[in-house]
């Protein structure tokens, strides 16, 4: 839609965003991106920034995108991290293979499944307002890739659960809210409960000649759910093969029968499509803001009853 256009529809925002966000159903890889902004932690794993989260762009009909992948280190010693297929709606090995893992009935099959679960990532466009670790970053547009904690907060300020509390489309110019993030290290890991969205307010006081130049600064999400930006399915087998060696994927493990089992259930490949490069220190030192455990676990549930 044109920017006049996304100020007269913006009423009608958060119902739509809500609706689709309870149907929810997205990735290039980011790393080397420099379309990617990432919020920088001291030594103590603490950090600080505020950004706006922005519209949708035109033709595009969420301000979002969500998409899985999966990062783990094999036996072989060689690390497995790939977009799972399952974001774009096509079987994807480890899906399978955690699947049968994770109905076997066996504990050590389970854990097994939850070392090597489906990662969830959403990816917005921003407007970085304070970056003390970056200050050049600030005024600047960027991609951001961020968890379910933080998605959980979006849905929250458009849903607020109290009668006293006002919906805020945080994605909106005029009456979003800038959101304030606060990273603490918790137990090894990135922690943002303790991020919040201010109130609402208009974007640079509602001065539509900035608004707009920050609008047509917008980069598309399309990337992020085109399948030519995928490895096929044959492509990420033979790689899983090169991860978990060929014996422990035909079955040869501490629980040889159920991973035989799980081997088995690997479909058949399809046509390959354009793949992308990833980088096994870069995801080896970042850390999930979230556990989606619950959501992928029950996603190899469904499998193994053919849903």
């Amino acid at each position: 839609m044109s920017f006049d256009k996304l100020k007269q529809n913006r009423a009608a925002s958060i119902n739509k965003l809500v609706e689709a966000a309870e149907k929810l159903s997205t990735p290039k890889a980011s790393y080397g991106d420099d379309r990617i902004w990432s919020p920088v932690v001291d030594k103590a794993g603490n950090g600080y920034a505020v950004i706006r989260f922005l519209p949708a762009l035109e033709g595009e009909d969420l301000p979002w995108v969500r998409f899985w992948d999966h990062g783990f280190k094999g036996p072989t010693g060689r690390w497995y991290i790939e977009n799972s297929l399952t974001s774009i709606g096509q079987p994807d090995p480890v899906s399978e293979i955690n699947s049968v893992l994770w109905n076997s009935g066996n504990e050590k099959d389970k854990e097994i499944a939850r070392e090597r679960k489906r990662r969830l990532h959403y990816v917005s466009n921003i407007l970085v307002l304070s970056d003390p670790a970056n200050p050049d970053n600030e005024g600047k547009v960027f991609l951001y890739k961020y968890g379910k904690k933080i998605f959980d907060k979006i849905m929250d300020i458009m849903q607020p659960q109290f009668q006293d509390e006002t919906p805020i489309n945080p994605f909106d110019f005029w009456a979003g809210a800038n959101f304030k993030l606060k990273i603490r290290n918790f137990e090894g890991y990135r922690n943002y409960d303790k991020s919040e969205f201010e109130g609402a307010s208009e974007l640079f006081s509602g001065d539509e000649a900035k608004l707009e130049k920050i609008y047509n600064s917008l980069y598309s999400l399309k990337d992020f759910i085109d399948p030519a930006n995928y490895k096929s399915y044959a492509d990420l087998k033979r790689k899983l093969v090169e991860v978990l060696g060929a014996e422990a994927l035909a079955g040869s493990s501490t629980e040889p029968e159920s991973v035989n089992v799980a081997a088995a259930s690997v479909g058949k490949s399809v046509e390959p499509v354009q793949s992308y490069n990833s980088s096994e220190s870069t995801f080896a030192a970042s850390s999930t803001d979230d556990d989606d455990d619950d959501e992928s676990l029950s996603y190899f549930a469904k499998l193994a009853q053919g849903g």
